[in-house]
């Protein structure tokens, strides 16, 4: 697999379609430019959001911690609430704030052990207006730093989420872009990577992840399972790979 335009726009529309596959007919998704028509399209309508969001509270921000984090929350998710929530392309928004202070006013469904980063939802966006309302949103506007190769183990879940009985754990590399990426950039688009892997079954508990840093993904050869491809921050007409999970080494 050679990470090209063709690639980017293929893996793209392949996501819009699956999400929403009874609007596959009618949009036009055969350009970056179209691409983005559709989305603005989906978005105004209100066809993609079943009323499904989830809200990440962040304290305290470490990339491989918090990448471990969102694969356990994102294994303890219900199916019943996961569909909802692809549906509306898992939405997710990110508030600043320490969730030790808050967890005697808010009930979230995931904590991170070490207090650093809490999770609510997925439920409708009534259920967390007054936590949305009380903190603002999390302003990591500084570059996103590049790090030495880091494996984080994805951890057991206590929970029922996706039927995770069967998986056998195994090695993937989490190749994330660099170059031009804010940290709160990367965390939308890793959230997406992440969180949708974790619902089909691509990442699992046991699992091992070696994130590693590049600057671009585009040429790469690397045998990816999974992409995360949306416009590009700098040239919106444009598409850009984001992150990249390979295949099970």
């Amino acid at each position: 697999m050679t990470i090209s335009p063709e690639l980017l726009l293929s893996v793209a529309a392949h996501r819009l379609r699956a999400a929403l596959p009874e609007l596959s007919e009618r949009l036009d998704l055969s350009t970056p430019r179209s691409l983005r028509a559709a989305r603005a399209e989906i978005t105004a309508r209100g066809e993609a959001a079943d009323g499904a969001v989830v809200v990440a509270v962040i304290g305290r921000f470490s990339l491989a911690d918090w990448v471990r984090e969102t694969c356990r929350f994102a294994l303890r998710v219900p199916a019943d609430r996961a569909r909802p929530w692809r549906r509306a392309l898992t939405r997710t928004v990110f508030l600043a704030g320490r969730p030790e202070n808050l967890r005697e006013r808010f009930a979230f469904d995931h904590l991170a052990p070490d207090g650093s980063a809490a999770w609510v939802g997925p439920g409708t966006d009534g259920t967390t207006a007054a936590l949305r309302r009380l903190l603002k949103t999390f302003n990591g506007t500084r570059p996103l730093a590049p790090w030495p190769p880091t494996t984080v183990e994805v951890p057991a879940v206590a929970t029922a989420g996706p039927d995770t009985g069967a998986h056998r754990p195994g090695k993937r590399d989490l190749y994330v872009a660099t170059a031009g990426v804010t940290v709160s950039q990367a965390l939308v688009q890793l959230n997406h990577l992440l969180v949708e892997a974790a619902l089909d079954g691509l990442i699992g508990p046991g699992d091992l992840l070696t994130l590693r840093s590049v600057p671009r993904l585009t040429g790469m050869t690397v045998p990816f399972a999974a992409l995360r491809v949306d416009a590009d921050a700098h040239h919106p007409h444009k598409l850009q790979a984001y992150a990249g999970l390979t295949e099970e080494g």
